[in-house]
C-alpha cells in the first residue's frame, strides 16, 4: 500500500497516470492533503466515488499523533511520536512572541557520534520517511501557530537527504503550504556532498554544527571531522554567494574550558572571515555521563564580544527547554528505555 501523505505533486501524477485517472487528479488529491489536511480518502469529494474506491484499495491515508507531551516551564513543549518498530522520535515547539518554531527530527538516534550530544550517544535506529518527518508538523496542535521549522532535532539531515528534501518541497511548493523557504533552517554537521546538492536544490537557510575552529580539537568532540574537515566545509561555502536572502549560520556550543578561550575565537574569526554569515553561541546543556560542562556567561558574553569587534555577527541562543531535556543536544533519551514504556 502506498502512503499518500508525503507524496509530491510528481509523486501523485505519476499515481494517477497508472490508474488511467486525469492528470488534473493529482493537484486535487494534493490540495486535499496538503492546504485540507484531510484524514480519510472519503473525505476527498471533488473525486469521483469509483477514484476513491481505488485509492483505498492501493493507498492510505494516516496521521500519527503524538504519544507523548512534556511541558516545559518556558512554555516549550516536546512531543514524543511512535514511527513503527518500537522506535521514538522528539520534535520540539518553541512559542517565542510572534514566532513560533518546531524543531523536527529526520532520524532515530543518529551516526555522526558527537561526543557532547544525547541523540547521537544512543546510535542509530533508521532514517525517516517523508511521512514521518511531515507527520511532527501537520500533527500537532499548533501546526497553525508555526511560523518557522528548523531541521535541527534527533539525525543528520544530510545524511537522510532525500527525504529530508520531500519534506521540504510539500512544505514550500505552491501545491503543498506554500511556505516561503526562508522560513525553514536546515542544520548539518558539515556533510560537504549534502551541503552541495541542498545550495543547489533549494532556497532555504542552512547552519553548520561548528563547535570548535581547531582541527584536532573539534576531531575529538566530532568524529565527522575526520571525513568532512571543517576548513573544508567552510572554504566550499566561500564559493557560494551569500548577499541574498539565505542565511548562513554556524552554532558553536560553549564547553567550559574546551572551546571558549581567546585562542577559539581568534581562530574563529580567521576561519570564518570574509564569509556573510552568523555564528550562534549556545550554552552546553548538561546530560548524565558527559565529562563536559558549559562556559560561565560572562565568559560567553566576552567571546560574543570579541567575534562582534572582529566583525562577525554573534548572538547567545537562549536556552528552551532544559528542564524536559528539550535542548539543543539534549533530545532522545534511552530509545529502547523509551520504547519499553
Amino acid at each position: 500500500m502506498t502512503e499518500l501523505f508525503g507524496l509530491s505533486l510528481q509523486d501523485l501524477q505519476a499515481l494517477c497516470e497508472a490508474e488511467s485517472m486525469p492528470k488534473f487528479t493529482a493537484r486535487q488529491i494534493a490540495n486535499w492533503l496538503y492546504d485540507k489536511r484531510v484524514d480519510s480518502i472519503d473525505a476527498m469529494t471533488n473525486l469521483s466515488l469509483k477514484q476513491r474506491a481505488r485509492l483505498k484499495e492501493i493507498c492510505t491515508l494516516r496521521h500519527t499523533y503524538p504519544a507523548d507531551c512534556q511541558v516545559s516551564t518556558d512554555g516549550t513543549k516536546k512531543y514524543i511520536f511512535d514511527v513503527g518498530d518500537r522506535r521514538l522520535v522528539e520534535t520540539v515547539f518553541i512559542p517565542d512572541g510572534d514566532r513560533a518554531t518546531l524543531c523536527v527530527s529526520c532520524q532515530v538516534g543518529c551516526k555522526m557520534g558527537c561526543r557532547f550530544c544525547v541523540t547521537g550517544s544512543q546510535g542509530f535506529h533508521g532514517s525517516l520517511s517523508a511521512y514521518d518527518i511531515l507527520n511532527q508538523i501537520f500533527a500537532i496542535p499548533e501546526f497553525s501557530r508555526l511560523t518557522n521549522i528548523v531541521y535541527m532535532g534527533m539525525g543528520e539531515p544530510f545524511d537522510n537527504y532525500d527525504a529530508v528534501m520531500r519534506s521540504i518541497e510539500v512544505l514550500t511548493s505552491g501545491w503543498g503550504l506554500g511556505w516561503s523557504p526562508h522560513r525553514i533552517t536546515v542544520s548539518t554537521v558539515g556533510v560537504v556532498p549534502g551541503i552541495e546538492r541542498f545550495l543547489h536544490d533549494c532556497d532555504c537557510h542552512l547552519a553548520i554544527s561548528l563547535h570548535n575552529p581547531i582541527a584536532d580539537e573539534r576531531l575529538s568532540i566530532m568524529p565527522m571531522q575526520k571525513t568532512y574537515p571543517i576548513a573544508k566545509v567552510v572554504a566550499m561555502l566561500k564559493e557560494y554567494d551569500w548577499s541574498g536572502q539565505r542565511r548562513l549560520s554556524f552554532e558553536y556550543t560553549m564547553f567550559g574550558g574546551l572551546n571558549d578561550d581567546l585562542s577559539h575565537a581568534e581562530s574563529l574569526v580567521r576561519l570564518l572571515k570574509p564569509l556573510h554569515c552568523r555564528v550562534n553561541l549556545i550554552r552546553f546543556h548538561t546530560s548524565p555521563d558527559t565529562p563536559f560542562h558549559t562556559s560561565p556567561r560572562n565568559t560567553m558574553q566576552q567571546f560574543m564580544d570579541y567575534l562582534v569587534n572582529h566583525g562577525i555577527r554573534c548572538t547567545i541562543r537562549a536556552s528552551r527547554g532544559e528542564d524536559i531535556m528539550a535542548a539543543c543536544g539534549l533530545l532522545a533519551g534511552s530509545v529502547p528505555e523509551r520504547a519499553e514504556r
